[in-house]
Order: structure tokens, then C-alpha cells, then sequence
């Protein structure tokens, strides 16, 4: 990307009403079959339209194709059973019924690979894709197989990186891997989170990038960040890691988070994606809101590898909110352009 400050989303998108219940995650499909297959199509083709409309430079599906953003991956693989359910503590916050690794995971076919070539075919924006990272995958399993986090993340890492590989002939200019997990289990992500990482990503030349926020808008998350005080530094522990490693681009939650803008330090050198834009609330943000955090965030990243971004998907907000938050975070991104370029014309909202 040419342009400075180009603005990007952190993943998902409201889907409409007509493809699946809206503001909810794991949403069933309204539609079936040949018409669920188009229907995916028209909400991709639409959800591009939107970003386009709000100004977003780069672009993504809007994860418009899946019903969520680790699950749907994982049902392509072989050697887990969705039937056979168990229930554990997601994240170490909340608990969900999963399902079972019953036998060695593999991969049989692209999971994202013809929607990535359908996106790339509808725009020459530069796009992104999203894939979940390996400690994230398994944090959403019970395994009865490997029995050993390691060993599962490793597995995944070389199937992610087959599909990787696949979205990047597919035309796809970054890709990103989404790691919540790295916000909760320290140990596990410097004995080998950001190892498997860098498995995941071996051999790309395309743009990586890793995302590590505090979770969608869900009650469950809300309530966890009541309990992490007046300061979030769950960064301080990933980042020193993540600054050595191979991984482009980090992506982060920064507006309205508890989190010290000075931690941006730690990973200097790093293109950052800036989250400007909360999730967790319906109010929409002001384009000087977002000027703000940016303005914050500069102290810390070059201007030249600072991306404005959402803190988190949009899935489960109302399709109206999401899309005032996207106007907002252009507008907001123009406006520190302006300044940053010498001619301080407040941008038209």
C-alpha cells in the first residue's frame, strides 16, 4: 500500500437478515444448498460494496462465507467429530460445548480458497483474508487424540499453512492469522505460540499479519475485561516475541481498551494495525474520536506503518452501526493524513 494510513477491518462483518439471523454469533443459514452458495456470494459482493462505500482501503470478505471465525475452518477438517461434543472453558472465561479430536486432523481440500478468488475477482483493492491461528483452534476443541495443546498446534499450523499458501495464489495480498488466545495463555505463547505462528506463515510472500484483541462485543468478554483492572498489559507478554519474528503486520485493540498506548514500543519496527473502532458498543464513533487514538499511537509506530483498524469483528453489531463505524474510522484516518501531509483540512464527515 502507497497510501498512508490505509484503513482495513479486523475481520467480520454483520451478514443480512436474509442469509442469517443478525447480531448473533454462530447464526444458523436462512438459505440451503445451491441457493446458500449464491446467497454467501451476493452478501460478499455486498459486504465489499459497503467497505468501499466507507472509504476502507483494504479489503476483505467480511467473513460474509462462515459462521464463525474458527469453527468454520475447523469443519473442513478430517479427523475431528462435530457430533461428539464436550464441554470446556473457552479462553479460561467462559464455557462452551466442542467438538472432539478424535483422530490426526488434516486437511482434504481448500476451505477459503474459491471465496478469496471470488473477492479477488471483484476489486483490485488490495485485499485480506482471515485464518484462525493455531492456539486459537485448539482453544476451541477437546482433544482426545494428540492430548497435548503442543502437538495439536503444531498439526494445525502445517494445515494452516497449506491453506495459506493456496489463499496467496489465490490472489489474496495479506493474511492474517486471528490469535485471541495470546491475550490468556503467556506461557504456551512463548514456549510455542508464536513458533507455530511462524509455521503457519513459512514460505509466504504475500503480507502476514497476526490479530490479538480482547474478543468480540459477547457478555462473556465484557465481563472478563471488568476483572483486568485499570491497566490491560496481556500485550507485554506476547509482544517482545512477536517483534522478532517473521510476522508482518500485528493487530491490536487500542480505543476504549485499557491497554497503555506505550506498549506499542515493545513491538517498534512492526507494522501495526491501530484498533480506532470499539465493538463492544452500538455508539458510534466520531471521526476526531478516531483522529485521537491514532494521534496516540504515532508517538510509537512510524507513520508509514500505521493502519487504522476495528478493534475486533463486527458480526454481531446491527449492519446500520457497523457501517457508521467504517465512515467513522476513514473519516478519522483522513483527517491525521491531512495532518500528517502538512494541510490540516478537517475531513468532510
Amino acid at each position: 500500500m502507497n497510501k498512508l494510513l490505509p484503513t482495513s477491518t479486523a475481520g467480520s462483518l454483520p451478514k443480512p437478515a436474509w442469509l442469517a439471523q443478525p447480531e448473533t454469533l454462530w447464526s444458523p443459514w436462512k438459505l440451503q444448498d445451491e441457493a446458500l452458495i449464491e446467497g454467501k456470494q451476493d452478501a460478499l459482493r455486498l459486504s465489499l460494496q459497503e467497505q468501499q462505500d466507507a472509504g476502507i482501503d483494504i479489503v476483505s470478505d467480511g467473513e460474509q462465507t462462515r459462521q464463525h471465525f474458527v469453527t468454520t475452518f475447523i469443519e473442513h477438517l478430517s479427523g475431528v467429530d462435530f457430533e461428539k461434543r464436550e464441554t470446556v472453558r473457552i479462553r479460561d472465561r467462559y464455557d462452551a460445548s466442542v467438538p472432539t479430536v478424535v483422530g490426526a486432523v488434516a486437511r482434504q481440500k481448500p476451505v477459503f480458497v474459491d471465496d478469496a478468488r471470488f473477492l479477488r475477482q471483484q476489486t483490485r483493492q488490495p485485499i485480506k483474508w482471515a485464518l484462525p491461528g493455531p492456539m486459537t483452534m485448539i482453544d476451541t476443541l477437546y482433544d482426545s487424540h494428540y492430548k497435548s495443546r503442543e502437538k495439536l498446534a503444531w498439526e494445525f499450523a502445517r494445515i494452516l499453512n497449506q491453506e495459506a499458501r493456496e489463499l496467496e495464489a489465490a490472489g489474496v495480498d495479506i493474511i492474517q492469522f486471528d490469535e485471541p488466545a495470546f491475550n490468556v495463555f503467556f506461557d504456551e505463547v512463548n514456549d510455542w505460540g508464536v513458533a507455530t505462528l511462524e509455521r503457519a506463515i513459512e514460505g509466504l510472500k504475500c503480507e502476514t499479519a497476526v490479530h490479538i484483541c480482547y474478543g468480540y462485543g459477547i457478555k462473556a468478554n465484557t465481563d472478563w475485561k471488568k476483572t483486568l483492572g485499570s491497566e490491560w498489559r496481556q500485550y507485554e507478554e506476547a509482544f517482545p516475541k512477536l517483534q522478532k519474528s517473521s510476522i508482518d503486520i500485528i493487530s491490536l485493540e487500542c480505543h476504549n481498551a485499557h491497554v497503555p498506548m506505550e506498549l506499542l514500543e515493545l513491538i517498534r519496527g512492526k507494522k501495526v494495525m491501530v484498533g480506532a473502532i470499539d465493538v463492544a458498543t452500538h455508539t458510534i464513533e466520531t471521526p476526531e474520536e478516531v483522529a485521537d487514538t491514532l494521534r496516540k499511537a504515532l508517538q510509537f509506530v512510524e507513520a508509514d506503518k500505521l493502519y487504522p483498524c476495528t478493534n475486533c469483528g463486527m458480526a454481531p453489531l446491527p449492519r446500520r452501526v457497523a457501517s457508521g463505524k467504517l465512515r467513522a474510522l476513514s473519516a478519522g484516518a483522513e483527517m491525521v493524513r491531512s495532518e500528517l501531509s502538512g494541510n490540516d483540512h478537517r475531513a468532510s464527515w
